[in-house]
């Protein structure tokens, strides 16, 4: 099974992350993964990331190469392998970020970057969504780069929710304004619950 946690900068992530790691009643071969990768194509996309002139179209394809590599050393080999999946950050991140950062360059960015994962891309099973407002993830995340400005995040936002109308029985929204440790204990029963 292959479980993402979702959510804009600043939503808690990472701090769920580490709790998952630290539960003792998760699998013991879990792998836990995340995008971008620690690959030289993660690499390239951090890059990228602290460019504010960096190119939108060709930062795309930095993510893209990083997933697809991700999908075929990482994901794939683990689940044929019957081992459980934990991503921090997935496929979704792509499509609401970068449809968000091509929508000068697209009518339907969103769906332009889907189209292209569409053929190789492997789903998540369960996607956990840390649901915060875009002001407070740029406060928590610091507004430290171009994809943690708040109208930025309004427009992530806008194509994460319209991923989860799309397939609402992926995603387990949870309430990530509360307090790290709430958060992360409703993290770790509802990947219990779906492991």
């Amino acid at each position: 099974m292959l479980v993402t946690l979702e959510g804009l900068d600043g939503s808690g992530k990472t701090t769920c992350i580490e709790a998952l790691r630290s539960a003792a009643s998760l699998p013991d071969d879990t792998v836990f993964t995340r995008e971008p990768t620690h690959s030289w194509y993660g690499e390239a996309v951090r890059r990228s990331i602290d460019d504010d002139d960096a190119d939108s179209l060709a930062e795309l394809f930095l993510y893209t190469a990083d997933h697809a590599d991700h999908v075929t050393n990482t994901i794939e080999p683990a689940l044929s392998a019957g081992t459980p999946v934990v991503s921090d950050r997935y496929s979704d991140s792509r499509y609401a970020y970068q449809g968000a950062t091509l929508s000068d360059r697209f009518e339907d960015a969103m769906g332009f970057v889907r189209e292209i994962h569409e053929p190789w891309t492997r789903s998540p099973d369960a996607t956990l969504y840390l649901d915060i407002d875009p002001e407070t993830a740029a406060e928590r995340s610091g507004a430290t780069n171009k994809f943690e400005t708040v109208s930025h995040l309004e427009t992530v936002q806008e194509n994460y929710e319209r991923l989860i109308a799309e397939e609402p029985e992926r995603f387990v929204r949870l309430d990530a304004s509360r307090p790290e440790a709430d958060v992360a204990a409703d993290v770790v029963d509802a990947v219990e619950t779906l492991l």
